[in-house]
């Protein structure tokens, strides 16, 4: 697989240093453009960020000035591949002008996930949604488009999920949350608010949760989405862990599943086989997305947070629920897999599809003429 040279939009906060950890040895990218806010643009990254992972800060990276967060200044130097963790509001602005300028855009903010022609993407769960990104209006003038992947929850809850759907079929759901203080960035929620005590309330996440479940789980027809047609019902609390969202999982089947049958789904669902098309392996894909533990005490963050390096969900305490037919408790990590580690094995499948080939598009410099004149004369 040839390596690409990739940038990343909001380099410095929690998201964009989870990115540069896991793409700093990255068989597939190569970083060579590194953005950030107006007060950031201009300084080295060592000087911009106060690093805040458990692995030294690459000497490289340390060294790489930032720059402005817009394709216009960027020139011959922007990358096509464009990693996006910066927040919904200025992700609204950014986004569709890097899109415009000839960019693919794999993005981990809210801003588009629901966008009628933007495909939310779980490779494991609904590879077959990328074909949406030809319809999409840059796509078919400058090469550039959006992707992106789902919310922290929901990806840890719909790997799970898709061989059930797969298998028996999902008739209703109610899920409750108990999220880690990382999945609110840095520096998050105060330590007297947290420490020694939950917090039922995190704006905006339970319809995001209920959303993006149904547009995941759905059908596309390559030129738009389906959404699942079973209700989901989520409630969401902070709790005072560092890093893993536990989630406790309700389902209503369609039809009859045994315990065995559906320790049995999870086990054998390998929809990657740990492989890509094309006989291509996956560098971040884990062998086995969901993995069942019998223990009664398990899942647990402390535990079983890198199950899969951090790309796994760990499901268990499966039995039968006096509500619905059955339920579990699943745990997943939520800035690696629920964010940075999602993106890029999201540019993972991109790459083995093809669709970083820009050849028949124009050049970079020249989609941002493009861009700009569209923009003056809009």
């Amino acid at each position: 697989m040839e390596r690409r040279n990739v940038g990343i939009l909001g380099a410095t906060g929690a998201v964009g240093q989870r990115f540069i950890q896991l793409l700093a040895d990255h068989p597939w990218f190569n970083i060579t453009w590194l953005a950030a806010s107006d007060r950031s643009a201009g300084k080295t990254y060592a000087e911009a960020c106060a690093w805040r992972l458990d692995t030294p800060l690459p000497e490289r990276i340390a060294k790489m000035v930032l720059q402005p967060n817009t394709p216009e200044t960027a020139g011959d130097e922007l990358p096509r591949i464009i990693f996006s963790s910066i927040d919904a509001p200025i992700a609204r602005e950014l986004e569709p002008k890097f899109a415009a300028a000839g960019c693919a855009v794999i993005s981990n903010s809210s801003a588009f996930r629901m966008a009628p022609d933007v495909p939310l993407v779980v490779p494991e769960v609904n590879v077959d949604h990328l074909e949406v990104i030809e319809s999409q209006p840059t796509r078919k003038r400058s090469g550039g488009y959006l992707v992106t992947n789902p919310n922290c929850c929901a990806i840890g809850l719909v790997l799970p999920l898709a061989p059930l759907e797969q298998r028996f079929g999902i008739e209703k759901l109610f899920v409750s949350t108990m999220q880690a203080v990382s999945g609110a960035g840095y520096p998050g929620v105060a330590s007297l608010d947290i420490l020694g005590n939950v917090i039922p309330y995190i704006k905006n996440e339970e319809e995001k949760l209920q959303e993006e479940v149904g547009k995941l789980l759905g059908s596309s027809n390559g030129t738009g989405f389906h959404p699942l047609a079973a209700p989901v019902s989520a409630m969401c609390n902070r709790v005072a862990v560092v890093d893993g969202h536990t989630e406790c999982v309700s389902v209503k089947l369609k039809t009859h599943a045994t315990r065995e049958e559906i320790i049995e789904a999870w086990e054998s669902f390998q929809p990657l086989s740990g492989r890509g098309l094309n006989g291509l392996h996956l560098p971040s894909a884990p062998v086995f997305p969901v993995e069942y533990a019998p223990e009664e005490v398990r899942p647990q963050p402390r535990l079983d947070l890198m199950r899969g390096n951090g790309m796994a969900t760990t499901v268990g305490r499966l039995r039968p629920c006096n509500i619905f037919d059955w339920k579990f408790t699943l745990l997943s990590h939520n800035t690696i897999r629920g964010a940075a580690g999602a993106a890029i094995l999201n540019a993972e499948i991109l790459a083995v599809l093809g669709k970083f080939d820009f050849r028949r598009f124009p050049a970079v410099n020249q989609a941002n003429n493009l861009t700009n004149e569209a923009l003056v004369t809009a």
